[in-house]
């Protein structure tokens, strides 16, 4: 592996906790593809681990609750033949589905009024537009 996994800023994915499985995988591969176990299972225990801050890792728990089996997040990696290469996948995958769900949540929005200008501008608008079409008939609407 090309070392730690960065979350965001300092924090890491802990190479100690990270559950690694290997299964055949489907797709291309010739002969070689029958004796080889290059599909990746990457396993984190996100409800047991003291890697994440405990503000992240409510915002984590809460935003993937839907993807937690028994606490712990699943990530497979089958596209590449390489074992290393779908390895290296996985981790990215899981860094990035972690780092995103560990993000602050965005700022609320402020509401803001169309100015009158704008609205009479569209209205004025709407009213030209309208004699235009209705100079079009040949029936007078006086």
């Amino acid at each position: 592996m090309s070392g730690p996994y960065l979350i965001r800023g300092s924090v890491s994915l802990p190479e100690a906790e990270l559950m690694w499985r290997f299964s055949r995988s489907s797709g291309p591969g010739g002969q070689h593809v029958n004796t080889s176990d290059s599909q990746v299972e990457l396993r984190f225990d996100l409800a047991g681990t003291e890697a994440l801050p405990p503000v992240w890792k409510e915002r984590a728990l809460a935003r993937l609750s839907g993807r937690l089996a028994d606490g712990v997040v699943t990530v497979r990696a089958s596209e590449h033949r390489s074992q290393w290469r779908n390895r290296e996948a996985a981790a990215v995958r899981l860094a990035a589905l972690l780092a995103e769900a560990t993000a602050p949540p965005p700022k609320p929005r402020r509401p803001t009024r169309i100015p009158r200008g704008i609205n009479e501008r569209r209205l004025r608008e709407k009213k030209q537009r309208s004699d235009t079409k209705r100079g079009r008939t040949g029936r007078s609407w006086d």
